[in-house]
């Protein structure tokens, strides 16, 4: 009897429906890439002690230094509490932030569990006696802002569109220079942890520029499905690291002012993924089914104004007319108006604010017509997608196994955010007006 022959599974790899230029891009710096020849990275090179701020860090030790973000001699110089796990081997230097906006609260979360005996304790991940290279975790890049419940500076700017900043500049242009100096300039790559701005929710989700080859491999080893390709926003972390030729990646998930627990899983599920992918801990990372690899999206806006009564959180999976939330008027009682999904996709981020207007954004959605199958195999009772990591131990794959599938389209105003809030006419505090492009994209 003929043996039977085993049936694969077909593949779903359909890169060619990106966009021709940027396939083109991300092709091209993909190729030019080359695994990097790091002769100090090898397990037989001389490894000794680490310095950061002036301090040193013995191989196989863990240690908080604080880092003033202000070199001043009078008044609060903002000291921050900088953890270095520097291990045992060579290996790469990766800096792991959070609280870059102070009302954000996934990175401080992520980075505090991150720290805690369960990770660093004999035996466990980010134990520095089996670690590989250097951490360094940072909880709150923006301790002022974090102690004021703000996104913002005290001078009313921006930290993430302000570098790479200006020790003879303003408030937030001389921090961005201090922390660029020490926590970023010398990194091999960087994880940039934030939630959704004030008024909405996003579901986990990464931002990497994947024509960036360094950050596109960063994104796809941090192991969930939704990654949106965009360009970094003028004045941002990540596009002054990509600048420098840096890996980078922005992760979002959950709001602001409040703790989303399934983001900060993921997020912690991401960063070990990271080191696990560069050999700094042990273990093989984790990988989702398939990627999304998204180069547009839709927002999705309220028609009327009124009271927004929203049926769906961030994550959910919609079905083209499924309700997403209904608008109604306390002053005309018994008369409300629906939103409705525009075609099968997937809700990358919804408002939270019950209050809106004609023209106000209800929901960011991801168009997800030919493929949305494989996100309905994925979600929970609720009809909300099962982010890798947000549950159990999830199955590792070989990278062979992962497929990747693109959404074709475009960001308006070339940012991802960029429709979210209006335009500030007006100025900060400091009285000074911000560019639309600049300060709207609220990279989280």
């Amino acid at each position: 009897m003929a043996a039977k022959k085993k049936r694969t599974k077909p593949k779903i790899r359909v890169a060619h429906e990106l966009p021709k230029r940027r396939k083109s891009l991300i092709q091209e710096a993909m190729a030019a890439h080359k695994l990097e020849d790091r002769p100090e990275w090898d397990r037989t090179a001389e490894w000794g002690p680490t310095r950061f701020y002036r301090k040193t860090i013995k191989p196989g030790t863990m240690r908080t230094i604080n880092l003033p973000l202000l070199e001043i001699e009078l008044g609060d110089s903002w000291p921050i509490p900088v953890t270095i796990i520097h291990g045992t081997r060579p290996g790469p230097t990766i800096t792991v932030l959070g609280g870059m906006h102070g009302d954000e609260l996934t990175g401080p979360a992520t980075c505090t569990h991150l720290l805690s005996n369960i990770f660093t304790e004999d035996g466990k991940p980010l134990d520095p006696i089996q670690m590989a290279g250097t951490l360094r975790i940072v909880p709150i890049v923006n301790l002022p802002g974090y102690r004021a419940k703000s996104r913002y500076f005290p001078d009313g700017r921006d930290l993430n569109r302000n570098f790479p900043g200006d020790f003879k500049g303003s408030t937030t242009k001389r921090v961005a220079a201090q922390v660029w100096k020490y926590l970023f300039s010398d990194a091999d790559a960087i994880v940039d942890l934030h939630s959704a701005g004030k008024g909405r929710a996003n579901m986990p989700q990464l931002r990497a520029d994947l024509a960036h080859a360094g950050s596109n491999i960063l994104a796809k080893a941090f192991g969930i499905e939704i990654i949106l390709d965009s360009k970094p926003p003028s004045g941002s972390l990540r596009k002054h690291a990509i600048r420098n030729d840096i890996p980078v990646v922005t992760y979002e998930g959950g709001g602001a002012n409040l703790l989303d627990h399934e983001s900060v899983k993921v997020a912690i599920h991401g960063v070990l993924n990271v080191l696990r992918s560069l050999r700094m801990i042990p273990g093989n990372p984790h990988r989702p089914r398939f990627r999304m690899l998204a180069s547009g999206s839709h927002w999705l806006r309220a028609g009327e104004g009124g009271l927004l009564d929203m049926f769906v959180s961030a994550g959910s999976v919609m079905r083209e007319g499924d309700v997403i939330a209904t608008i109604s008027d306390p002053a005309n009682p018994g008369f409300t108006v629906d939103i409705v999904a525009p075609e099968d996709g997937l809700l990358i981020g919804a408002a939270s604010n019950p209050f809106t207007a004609a023209g106000m954004p209800v929901g960011h959605f991801l168009p997800v017509s030919k493929h949305i199958a494989l996100l309905e195999d994925q979600i929970n009772s609720n009809g909300r997608f099962l982010v890798c990591g947000s549950q159990s131990d999830p199955v590792w794959r070989e990278e062979v196994d992962v497929d990747e599938i693109a959404v074709d389209g475009d960001w308006n105003g070339g940012l991802i955010d960029s429709e979210w809030n209006e335009n500030k006419e007006g100025g900060n505090a400091a009285g000074d007006t911000f560019n639309d492009e600049e300060e709207e994209e609220a990279e989280a």
